[in-house]
């Protein structure tokens, strides 16, 4: 009865329009606000262009403070008269870091233009500069890099703008927002598992259960390991153990140095793949050209690919994990490779 009266009210004065969108998909729920600020004369006018956007809330409305509202706001607003950016810009909220979907395809050409500073390159929805959760401009090192998430972009349908088909714009965003702030934390932690590291684990040879992946391991793995010893000068200890193993100092302190040496996007890239592969080894091996998109895939699912030929593929348990294995490597390396100036 509330809202009842308060649309009436809004609705008499003719100056303010609210509409309240709160689908539920799931167990989550997508709060939308659209706001439009008109007067009867805009009302007729239909040939205004309006601004879109993507914010974290807005200053003095009564709408619920979420990270995923979308406000679109007619010219002439207060809100524009407040920020001369508003009409030149487009923020995407914090729930695009999370897979959510953040509203409908609000543009209709996606193009790439150099930075403002001539560092670096950004991404266009017609004249809005596309910008990062936090509002920061979303300036990528390399032109290839731009483009790749441009087409991200302009493969969105019209119903709905959908993050979990844009990987690189979510390892972009990563790469410009946590990585500067959290990168001695990100390095603590991926060095805290590297002692667990995947491919130092060696199934025993005596187990009916894992009969014949001792022998795939030494065939496939080997090799890498030799690389790594090579590589640091340090050779990796293997070991049998659930609970994992210890490296030396000296190995530890190698891949560290590579770990702190990387540049906010190759860090970025190689946190993805690690989470995805389990493995720190695998990933630098990718990092430093040692290992392809393939042969990384082929590694991390070596022992599962062995039990799936001996007992079968679940479906809609074993493909779909293999394809998500596929896309989040295969989406790091590729930023990785675009992100790298030539």
């Amino acid at each position: 009865m509330a809202a009842v009266g308060a649309w009436k009210t809004l609705k008499s004065k003719n100056t303010l329009i609210r509409r309240f969108l709160s689908p539920t998909r799931y167990s989550n729920n997508y709060h939308f606000s659209v706001v439009s600020t008109v007067g009867k004369e805009e009302l007729l006018d239909t040939s205004s262009s309006t601004s879109f956007t993507f914010s974290s809330g807005g200053a003095g409305e009564n709408v619920e403070k979420r990270d995923d509202n979308i406000y679109v706001k007619a010219p002439g607003s207060s809100s524009q008269r407040e920020s001369s950016s508003s009409s030149t810009s487009v923020t995407m909220p914090m729930s695009f870091m999370t897979g959510s979907i953040v509203g409908k395809r609000f543009y209709k050409q996606v193009n790439t233009r150099e930075a403002d500073d001539g560092c670096g390159w950004t991404v266009m929805l017609d004249y809005r500069t596309l910008k990062t959760p936090s509002k920061r401009p979303l300036k990528l090192p390399t032109l290839a890099l731009a483009k790749a998430i441009a087409a991200e972009w302009e493969y969105q349908q019209t119903d709905g703008i959908r993050p979990f088909t844009m990987p690189l714009m979510k390892l972009a965003c990563t790469a410009l927002e946590r990585v500067p702030l959290t990168r001695m934390k990100i390095i603590e932690h991926l060095m805290n598992k590297f002692h667990q590291d995947l491919v130092f684990c060696r199934f025993p040879g005596d187990n009916d259960l894992t009969s014949g992946v001792l022998e795939r391991q030494v065939e496939k793995i080997d090799p890498l390991l030799n690389w790594v010893e090579s590589e640091f000068g340090f050779k990796p200890v293997v070991y049998s153990s659930f609970f994992g193993g210890k490296q030396v100092d000296g190995l530890v302190k190698a891949i560290e140095s590579v770990l702190k040496n990387t540049d906010d996007c190759e860090l970025a890239a190689i946190d993805a793949m690690i989470a995805a592969s389990h493995s720190l080894i695998i990933s630098i091996g990718i990092f430093r050209g040692k290992l392809q998109i393939e042969e990384a895939i082929e590694l991390i699912r070596l022992e599962e690919d062995l039990q799936v030929d001996r007992w079968g593929l679940v479906e809609g348990g074993h493909d779909v994990d293999i394809a998500d294995l596929k896309v989040q490597i295969a989406s790091a390396a590729v930023f990785l490779g675009l992100s790298r100036r030539s």
